[in-house]
């Protein structure tokens, strides 16, 4: 059994999160000349679920290839992505301030859906990739314009899908969460541990 595992995220929370499960980690981070955000891009008509899945997998094979490329020694790699949806519609990660706002005010008063999809390759390059997908809904309450302008001076909705971070100051208007916070957050601890254990790691 291998005893860490390698995280293809910059995330800071999902960092967290394994830390939380004990589980060591080595990050692998994509090289300068890597265009990670040009995954991220949505398909015409893609379903939410369907488009967090297949950016996930996106990111896991970059991963793949980029330990091959630096010839570092096999673990297993876990990759994740986490994308805000109301019906159909698409909430990533905002442009601009202007963008937030936006964001945030569709948002406003109503339920939307968090899915953070998360896949894992086991560390014997034969072995079938694993994946799992976390679905929870967030209920915010009312906000006025002028609440979601403060809330987007902080500079916290920059970088963050639907434009807020759960464990941050959007709690204040949060009335309900249904689900998986550790889901919100990035990184669903339970689901990651099923998977984790199922590539062959000690938790």
């Amino acid at each position: 059994m291998t005893n860490f595992v390698y995280l293809a995220s910059q995330s800071p929370r999902r960092r967290q999160l394994l830390e939380q499960l004990g589980v060591r980690y080595e990050l692998l981070l994509p090289d300068a000349d890597e265009d990670a955000e040009a995954l991220e891009e949505v398909k015409k008509n893609e379903a939410p679920a369907s488009y967090v899945k297949r950016v996930t997998g996106l990111k896991l094979d970059a991963a793949v290839t980029r330990l091959k490329r630096r010839g570092l020694p096999p673990a297993p790699i876990i990759c994740s992505d986490t994308t805000v949806a109301m019906g159909r519609t698409i909430y990533g990660k905002p442009e601009d301030a202007k963008d937030a706002v936006r964001m945030l005010l569709e948002l406003s008063g109503t339920t939307h859906r968090v899915l953070t999809a998360v896949a894992v390759q086991p560390a014997s390059a034969r072995s079938r990739r694993l994946e799992a997908l976390s679905t929870s809904r967030v209920t915010f309450e009312a906000m006025t314009p002028a609440q979601v302008r403060a809330y987007v001076a902080t500079g916290e909705p920059m970088g963050k899908a639907g434009a807020y971070a759960v464990q941050g100051r959007a709690a204040l208007h949060i009335t309900r969460i249904n689900g998986s916070y550790s889901g919100i957050m990035g990184l669903p601890v339970r689901e990651t541990a099923l998977l984790l254990h199922a590539a062959g790691l000690k938790i």
